[in-house]
């Protein structure tokens, strides 16, 4: 990230001193720009186009007059798109004064949007064990992926997935995706909350309007309760409307995009804004992995360990680990016991060292031998 600094300054009375060592600042001729961006890249920010170079120039005009432009520095826009900056590529006379007659020129004057950036995903419904009830109700999201033209005002725009974390709502919208040949946008939604007001809310329509770019496409939207927080809680974070209002906007179709399914991810439902909530056609339930389920996440993770294992039962283990979500098994007990061996220099991985991971996962006292562990 290149640091932006604003050189932008009024233009203030000389003391006599600085008059006697300095000639005074006159008005620039001309000045040249170079769109440089803004302080803080996202591939969200959209960059402004100059449809008419008369209009901007004008507009910049009334917006600097009065600041003291330096060759290889930059002016702020303060306006239409805050805190875009413009480099300084040339101006003449030297460090002169912008006025009301000041030529301004913008090389490149067209700027486009940023580049799409398609995020496409390798993940395969056969990387995600159990949930066979979502998956069979994401069949209608496949389905409108692969032919938005036909499903018109039925289309299943906007769908939530809840359910505890760890229990593979990012995963099946990756594999979703994958299935259906489109990019996914995946977003935390608390990288949508903005510093300032109404920046949120710009955030959430850039997201759209790059989805619609990139139609047939998802918006994946995790952490929604973050930014859809019910406004009976907003007290505890702030004034959220305009993030809420931005969303619903959106969520109702008021501008139509088509080919565009957003799903949401909570594991907060009860937080969720009833106006929210009521938009999304769909929900779809996410369940903790039973027995069988975990036995098959730990048999498909363990056998991709950079070192052997050694008189392990599994099927023990799954048993032990009731309640934990395929995260917790994959990156709390089979990750701890692999760097635990690892650590200590030892060529395998034992029912021990499992133990010990879910013993420490679980906050059990030590047991006095493997067979009185009770979990």
């Amino acid at each position: 990230m290149i640091d932006i600094v604003r050189t932008a300054q009024k233009t203030s009375t000389r003391s006599n001193r600085d008059t006697h060592s300095e000639p005074a600042e006159c008005t620039a001729e001309f000045l040249v720009l170079e769109p440089a961006g803004y302080p803080m890249a996202s591939i969200l920010d959209e960059y402004p186009e100059i449809e008419d170079p008369g209009v901007f120039e004008h507009y910049a005009r009334e917006q600097w007059k009065g600041y003291t432009a330096h060759k290889g520095e930059y002016l702020f826009d303060r306006r239409m798109y805050p805190d875009f900056a413009y480099k300084v590529t040339d101006v003449e006379p030297p460090a002169s004064v912008i006025g009301k007659n000041t030529h301004i020129i913008v090389r490149d004057a067209v700027i486009s949007s940023v580049p799409a950036v398609e995020f496409r995903s390798d993940v395969t419904f056969d990387d995600v064990v159990g949930q066979q009830s979502a998956r069979k109700k994401c069949k209608l999201i496949e389905r409108f992926l692969e032919s938005p033209e036909k499903f018109g005002k039925w289309a299943p725009r906007n769908v939530l997935f809840f359910g505890p974390s760890g229990t593979g709502k990012t995963m099946l919208a990756k594999a979703l995706a994958n299935k259906a040949h489109v990019p996914i946008l995946p977003v935390k939604a608390t990288e949508l909350i903005g510093e300032f007001v109404g920046e949120g809310a710009r955030q959430i329509h850039q997201l759209y309007e790059r989805a619609q770019e990139m139609a047939p496409c998802i918006i994946f939207i995790d952490e929604l309760d973050a930014i859809a927080l019910d406004r009976r809680h907003q007290e505890l974070r702030g004034d959220v409307a305009e993030i809420v209002n931005a969303l619903l906007t959106e969520m109702d179709g008021i501008v139509e995009r088509p080919g565009v399914c957003t799903i949401g991810a909570t594991n907060r439902t009860d937080t969720i804004d009833p106006a929210v909530r009521s938009r999304f056609e769909e929900e779809i339930e996410f369940t903790l992995p039973d027995e069988a389920e975990r036995f098959a996440i730990l048999d498909s993770n363990a056998s991709t360990f950079p070192v052997p294992t050694k008189d392990v039962d599994l099927h023990a283990i799954a048993r032990m680990t009731e309640g934990l979500s395929g995260r917790d098994l994959v990156g709390k007990v089979l990750k701890t016991a692999l760097h635990n061996v690892i650590i200590e220099d030892r060529d395998a991985v034992t029912q021990d060292d499992l133990q010990a991971a879910v013993k420490k996962l679980k906050n059990l006292p030590a047991p006095s031998t493997a067979d009185r562990m009770y979990i």
